[in-house]
């Protein structure tokens, strides 16, 4: 009895040691992803408008900047939530961000 339940405690250990590494790539770094996103979110509408403030005046700040933060911030939130609660699935294909530029707050980026 001892010897099939170390038996079988070994053959699991292997199974969960060899499976782990080629499911946790794609869907660990999918979860911070949508971690990252979930806690973010708001610090968009500020850094709008910096950026606005920066390139346009205080004006265009006052206005657009408020406005493509709130955007951006209720993008980045819905992205969050869908990226944390569909993780384990690869969907997008190869569990590709849904967010891509920028994938996580202040990467840099083209926008």
């Amino acid at each position: 009895m001892v010897k099939r339940l170390f038996l079988a405690a070994v053959i699991l250990s292997l199974v969960v040691v060899s499976a782990t590494p080629a499911f946790c790539d794609g869907a660990t770094t999918k979860l911070g992803r949508g971690i990252c996103n979930m806690f973010t979110w708001p610090l968009e509408v500020p850094e709008q408008i910096s950026r606005m403030n920066s390139s346009d005046g205080p004006f265009a700040a006052c206005t657009v900047g408020v406005l493509k933060g709130l955007g951006w911030a209720l993008g980045r939130a819905c992205v969050g939530v869908y990226e944390t609660a569909t993780f384990m699935f690869p969907i997008p294909k190869n569990y590709e961000p849904v967010m891509t530029d920028p994938e996580y707050f202040l990467e840099t980026s083209n926008f």
